[in-house]
């Protein structure tokens, strides 16, 4: 019983932080939203841009989506976008959760799951921060609190003066 104690509190303690990615590159990146606009990784160049790989089926991923809209209303006006890449839902499903949790970002359709192949986001929630240089600066898999300040913080360091 112990033991399961301390992994919850390890497990806490390691979600308040943002790991830094070790990784390579961002795999491209270019979806259409639910207006059929197509949205590319590469015309956000020069912003910081947390791209969020998610689906309405995962309960950790609905609940961590107002989070990421706080985020996002606390660093408007600055060179800050979230990209959230839904993964292979019908649009009336992810238009239903929109009615229900308003957001002020995109969400793009990964209608076949490929971008989160090609991204390697096996669990969900999966999320990125990528760079103003187009490189990824940090990943963390599972549900966050994204409007903590110990999770805003580097994340407002990335942005361009």
């Amino acid at each position: 019983m112990r033991l399961a104690a301390a992994l919850l509190l390890w497990c806490a303690a390691a979600s308040a932080q943002l790991p830094s990615w070790s990784g390579g590159p961002p795999p491209a990146l270019r979806l259409p939203d639910l207006d059929g606009k197509e949205h590319a990784l590469e015309a956000y160049r020069g912003k910081v841009v947390l791209v969020n790989f998610w689906a309405t089926w995962c309960e950790p991923c609905k609940d961590e989506m107002p989070s990421i809209e706080r985020l996002r209303r606390s660093l408007e006006g600055r060179p800050f976008a979230v990209l959230a890449v839904n993964l292979a839902e019908p649009d009336s499903r992810v238009r239903r959760f929109l009615r229900e949790v308003p957001l002020g970002f995109p969400v793009l359709m990964d209608r076949d799951t490929a971008a989160a192949k090609a991204w390697k986001a096996r669990l969900l929630p999966a999320t990125y921060i990528v760079g103003p240089d187009g490189r990824i600066r940090y990943s963390h898999i599972g549900e966050l609190d994204w409007s903590r300040e110990s999770v805003r913080k580097p994340i407002a360091a990335l942005l361009p003066q």
